[in-house]
């Protein structure tokens, strides 16, 4: 079965990355801070377009619950069960990530508005 990265999560990864690569090319305190931050994140992001983001094409399936008999069989049959267990937590991370994460950056950005920091 082919993973495909969804689309949004693509385009928002090569965003970011190109938004600090081109954050490492400005001279000063900026751009060495951009490095700094680049050397760390570049293997993360290799990690996570390797690893993590293929299976999330499979989330909006699994939420509707059209999971596949080659879905249910392929760890069983590969016995490697430990990647059925890492299905179920890649959807509890986005889970967390639309009940918890996404709503408490909306409420630090909204306190930052009504306090004026910026």
């Amino acid at each position: 079965m082919e993973f495909n990265i969804p689309q949004s999560l693509k385009l928002e990864h090569e965003e970011l990355h190109a938004e600090l690569t081109r954050a490492t090319r400005v001279s000063g305190k900026i751009g060495d801070c951009a490095k700094a931050v680049a050397k760390i994140l570049h293997p993360h992001f290799i990690k996570e377009e390797e690893y993590a983001m293929p299976p999330l094409g499979l989330l909006s399936l699994l939420a509707d619950g059209k999971v596949t008999m080659e879905m249910r069989d392929a760890s069983k049959k590969e016995n490697k069960m430990e990647y059925m267990h890492f299905a179920d937590k890649l959807i509890l991370h986005a889970q967390n990530e639309e009940e918890v994460l996404y709503p408490a950056s909306i409420l630090v950005g909204e306190y930052l508005k009504l306090r004026r920091i910026e």
